[in-house]
């Protein structure tokens, strides 16, 4: 075989590890499945809305959107953040700029919410977000903002042991993980999926911690990827917008 036969063999051989290494990575990160956004807590607030300075209910992303739109505030990403009773209020913990509006619910129950062990995602005042099970949260340290919801997707890495591979349970759902380096994982099905499912997904984009949020009602405001649900009846919402923003 001459020099150039080799060198020929060997850029190929380069090309196609540097093809299937970028179509592996692809697979990893992209999954039609779902929409989702990944907000940097360096350059991004994260911040929870359920009522305006009227005490009036958002109730849905397009009431927000108005909203935030009329206070200077341009949202990237929206979602809805949590569970609600009948009135909209929090089942569970609600803080909202470092004020306590929504005890933490720490009984048990029937419905997801109950599911053990359910946890609470919050948002430090410096602006890092974490999740935690709800038997912790007293550890979280102060929070400028916290929903609790329940059950949690991850714990440590590892899938909730309550979910099952091959079950029926088929729903929208979406959820909300931490990303190694602090970087929060927002997830919306587009599709009816299993919790176990739901669960790998955040699982194989790297989260350690990842928390389920709702189901079936669930609604996500994201431009980037030309999907924008402003409709529906939701409780808590969830906004991230650029920290240049007022």
């Amino acid at each position: 075989m001459s020099k150039k036969e080799i060198i020929f063999i060997a850029i190929a051989l380069f090309w196609l590890a540097a093809g299937f290494y970028l179509f592996k990575k692809t697979r990893t990160t992209a999954d039609d499945r779902f929409i989702s956004y990944t907000a940097d807590t360096r350059t991004e607030q994260i911040r929870l809305y359920w009522k305006d300075e009227q005490g009036k209910d958002f109730r849905n992303i397009g009431n927000l959107l108005t909203w935030t739109g009329q206070h200077q505030v341009t949202l990237s990403f929206a979602m809805n953040g949590g569970m609600y009773q009948p009135d909209f209020s929090p089942v569970g913990l609600l803080i909202a700029e470092s004020v306590l509006l929504h005890p933490a619910d720490t009984g048990n129950g029937k419905g997801n919410f109950y599911k053990k062990p359910n946890g609470v995602f919050f948002v430090r005042p410096d602006g890092s977000a974490g999740i935690c099970i709800t038997q912790d949260i007293s550890r979280a340290g102060k929070m400028a903002y916290a929903t609790q919801s329940g059950p949690m997707l991850l714990q440590d890495g590892q899938i909730n042991p309550s979910f099952k591979q091959d079950s029926a349970n088929l729903l929208v759902r979406n959820g909300v993980g931490i990303l190694p380096g602090g970087k929060v994982l927002f997830v919306l099905s587009k599709k009816a999926i299993s919790f176990y499912d739901f669960a790998a997904y955040f699982k194989t984009m790297g989260c350690k911690d990842a928390l389920y949020l709702d189901g079936q009602i669930s609604r996500a405001y994201q431009p980037a990827q030309q999907w924008e649900q402003k409709d529906g009846d939701l409780g808590v919402i969830i906004g991230v917008y650029p920290k240049t923003n007022p």
